[in-house]
């Protein structure tokens, strides 16, 4: 396992907005491919999902992140999500700007996506359906977990409220970091972390994640791209029934789906650490399993293009001697 190089920058979205963005490259050598990070609501990318960045350039991957508007260290009100259309656009114009470096181009493209990051990754891929090459969806937002849900009057007068007081901080819901993450210092982290949203969601935030959650739900078999979900058994924070619905329902061809008994919602940090070494183990395997895939393809490819290139060189000097 090798050293890792962090860095860190400041770009602006369409609408001015400042937005944190962050990545963690293997050092001293090539990158096997591209990973582009999807944290979760009221998360941010360099420090709650550091062990994530870290561990992944470790395995050789350039690891990419954002932290969205009103998330993290991004500007915008803290824990807002006036449009889920907006965020998706500004995680797919910074990640489509990475992957057209040069130096990416032939690089394989994975999104990683944690709990409604993995509703980001999943729209990314309807936004560019043949554009990525896999994804790893960890406890996807593919519907929010009836527990969670309010009333459905409640939500209807929710909905109402959203045109008048949209950014109010008055969605009743449970403590989510009690229930998400299983162990107590875990969640003490959590909530020392002045980069994680902790107050109550606000009326648009809910609004929005609850109506992004039955699209996807109702478009599971539009999903066609390669992807692992991984989803803990006792997850009362997002529905893991609907994780197997997704594999059952989606298009693709290469689909995985890996149930965890006794794990929480939080698989990637709230777990003991021999969970989360699971987990990892489990999602580098699929990672590099698809990459040396791909890339012997790819060597493959190059070669043939070498082997008919030469010949024609050849007869070109030849005719021109004759």
């Amino acid at each position: 396992m090798g050293s890792v190089k962090f860095q860190e920058e400041f770009i602006l979205n369409s609408r001015g907005f400042k937005l944190f963005t962050c990545r963690w490259l293997p050092a001293n050598r090539e990158p096997k491919a591209l990973i582009f990070l999807c944290h979760g609501y009221a998360m941010e990318c360099s420090i709650f999902m550091n062990d994530s960045g870290t561990r992944l350039a470790k395995a050789g991957f350039a690891v990419y992140g954002i932290d969205y508007e009103g998330h993290g260290k991004s500007c915008g009100l803290d824990g807002y999500v006036p449009s889920f259309e907006d965020l998706v656009n500004d995680v797919s114009n910074h990640f489509t700007s990475v992957c057209e470096r040069r130096e990416n181009k032939r690089k394989l493209r994975f999104l990683l996506g944690e709990s409604m990051g993995g509703a980001v990754s999943l729209l990314l891929h309807r936004k560019k359906p043949d554009y990525w090459d896999g994804a790893v969806l960890v406890a996807p937002m593919c519907k929010i977990a009836d527990d969670m849900k309010p009333h459905p009057i409640v939500i209807n007068i929710l909905a109402f409220l959203c045109k008048i007081i949209p950014t109010w901080k008055i969605i009743p819901t449970q403590d989510i970091i009690e229930i998400a993450i299983k162990e107590p210092e875990k969640r003490e982290e959590v909530r020392a972390n002045p980069y994680c949203y902790i107050g109550k969601p606000r009326l648009m935030t809910g609004h929005e994640l609850l109506k992004t959650s039955i699209d996807i739900e109702e478009n599971l078999h539009r999903v066609a791209l390669p992807f692992i979900v991984l989803h803990g058994g006792d997850d009362k924070v997002t529905d893991p029934s609907v994780s197997n619905l997704l594999y059952e329902s989606a298009s693709s061809s290469d689909k995985t789906f890996k149930l965890y008994p006794g794990m929480w919602h939080s698989l990637l940090f709230g777990e003991p650490i021999e969970n989360v070494n699971i987990i990892f183990f489990d999602i580098i395997n699929w990672l590099e399993e698809r990459t040396e895939i791909a890339n012997s393809r790819l060597e493959r490819e190059l070669k043939r293009e070498n082997d008919t290139r030469i010949p024609a060189v050849f007869g070109k000097k030849i005719i021109a001697d004759l």
